[in-house]
This record gives structure tokens, sequence and C-alpha cells, in this order.
């Protein structure tokens, strides 16, 4: 295929930048080279970043994740190979920019920012897809999409994150699900939690008085990946899907650059495995956390967390066009 023949069908495209035909190093990145715009008007789906880390129990840095995932995306491209799809050829689709926040020291201030910057999105009738910063984002970004029920949460992790409050804080990182299970957010019964290991365990009580389902990596080895999926599937049926992914359910040695590495989780392959195996679930929205570039100056992990990004968003836009329908 030559290059104006690539640029025509680009161009036959919903959404089309010329950056998608350009090198990755080429031009101002966009997540996955989609343009560019500061609102949700006129979109299908949404990508923003919140460059935050005031959550953070051990090592900072996911501030930077964005801007890093941002670069790698476009390495990762807009066309699945597995799937045989793009994104870009069902939806318009933009880049959103970073979450604004009024200062940089409130950790419960910075939270409600993040949470009427996701409520203008769903305003719009749109689906986000989020590059983290900390896990703490995922509770106000629930909380900003507001669902009419208590939606299926399907989290990758090698922590539950249903800790009290701990350190003098009980909204930071290590206590999203609980928050948004406690505000009505998510179904617990219809919460898988995946590949949770660690010296943690003593903080995730609440997850197993709550009846999530808490799926140990040494579980997840043993069933394998297509056993995990129906699993999955089985639990979510055709209710409205959260999915959630801390880089950290990966092993440190494909993801070295994160806040809390725990040795002995995924490798990136399983994890995409088990994304694409849940194809065709109701898909509202989706996030990568926890991605810290000062520990990587290699690229690794912001590289496995765009391609995580990129599996999560070609679900969305596979189940948005389903009730486009």
């Amino acid at each position: 295929m030559d290059e104006k023949e690539f640029e025509n069908i680009a161009r036959n495209l919903k959404t089309f930048t010329p950056q998608m035909t350009q090198n990755p190093y080429h031009g101002i990145a966009t997540f996955f080279g989609v343009p560019f715009q500061p609102g949700p008007e006129n979109i299908d789906i949404a990508i923003a970043g919140v460059p935050f880390d005031l959550g953070v129990t051990n090592r900072s840095g996911t501030r930077m994740g964005p801007r890093e995932l941002r670069n790698q995306s476009l390495l990762v491209g807009a066309y699945n190979h597995h799937s045989q799809m793009t994104p870009c050829a069902l939806h318009r689709i933009a880049d959103l920019g970073d979450v604004p926040f009024r200062g940089v020291y409130n950790l419960e201030e910075a939270l409600q920012d993040i949470e009427a910057f996701f409520r203008k999105i769903a305003s719009a009738g749109v689906v986000p897809i989020t590059a983290g910063g900390d896990h703490s984002i995922t509770y106000p970004i629930l909380k900003g999409l507001a669902p009419k029920k208590p939606v299926g949460l399907i989290h990758f992790d090698s922590h539950c994150d249903t800790a009290p409050s701990i350190h003098g804080s009980a909204v930071a990182h290590g206590s999203p699900m609980k928050n948004a299970v406690e505000a009505g957010l998510v179904d617990p019964e219809h919460a898988i939690q995946i590949g949770i290991r660690g010296s943690s365990e003593i903080l995730w009580q609440f997850s197993y008085e709550n009846k999530m389902r808490v799926m140990h990596i040494e579980e997840f080895a043993e069933l394998g990946w297509k056993k995990v999926v129906k699993e999955i599937r089985d639990l979510m049926g055709s209710r409205p899907v959260y999915i959630s992914f801390d880089i950290d359910c990966l092993d440190p040695a494909f993801a070295p650059g994160t806040g809390t590495p725990v040795a002995g989780g995924m490798s990136t392959l399983e994890a995409l495995q088990t994304l694409r195996g849940l194809k065709g679930l109701n898909v509202i929205g989706g996030d990568v956390v926890e991605v810290s570039p000062p520990y990587d100056h290699a690229g690794i992990t912001a590289l496995a967390g765009a391609t995580i990004m990129f599996e999560i968003l070609c679900l969305a836009a596979e189940a948005r066009a389903g009730t486009c329908r």
C-alpha cells in the first residue's frame, strides 16, 4: 500500500488527523494521534489525562503519566490487529487534554475538580477513556459519570484498593473501590478484582465482606485467561461496565515504572488476552492508572499502559457502536 492510498483510507475515518500518517516522533502528541479539542461537544468518545499523584502512599511520579502515555500511544497506532478494527472508523474521538486543577496541594479539592470535569463529559453523552494519575482518580471519575444504577467493575490490580482510612486519608489511592461501592456507584456483587497479591492483603477485608470477587494472581495463573474471561463475562452480563487497570497488575518486569510495584504479576500479553476476551460487554468507560515515568526511563511501562488503554478504547468503541445501531 503506497502513502497516497493509506492517506485516502485514513481520510474516510470518522476521526482523522494528518498525524495518523506521520512518524510517531512528528508533531504534537495526542492520544493515538486523535485530534485535540477543549470540550466534549460533537464527539462520541473522549480521551483525557489526569496528571495527578497527591493520593499516592509510596513513590510519586504518576502526575507525569498522561504525558508519557500520549508519547507512547503514537507507537500503538489507531488500528487493532487482533480485532481488525479501528475505533476511529466507528466514532468521532478527541483528546480533551488534561483535567484542570485549581491547585496542586489539596487532595479533596483536586478530586472535586476531576469529578466536575467528567460530569461535563457524561452530560454530553460521551464515553470517557482516561490516563492517570494515581488510582484515587477512579472514584471521582465514577462520581462524574453519575450512573443511574450501580455499574459492574472489572478491576486489574495487585491491590484491591478497598482500604479503610490510612495515613490520614480515606480518599487516597488505596481506597477508591471502597468509596465507589459505599457511594452506590459500583455493585460489589458484580465487581471482580484480578491479579491481587502482596503484603497489603490485610487491608482488603471490605472486598470480602461485600462479596466482591477477589482473584489472586495465583488463581489467575491456575485458571488461565480463557476461564477468567468466561467468569468475568458471566459476572457482568449485559449491565454497564467500567474497566480500571492499575499498571502494577503487571509484573515489574513488564511495568517497572509504577509507585507500588509487586513481584509476580501478569505479563503484558496475559493482560491483553484477557481484555480482548471482553469484546461485547457494555463498557461505558475505563482508565489506566499508576504509570510513573520517572522510574522507567526506557518507556516500557508507558508503552504497556498505552497498549492496554487502546484495548479498553476498542472495547468501549464497539460497545458504543452497538448502542447506536
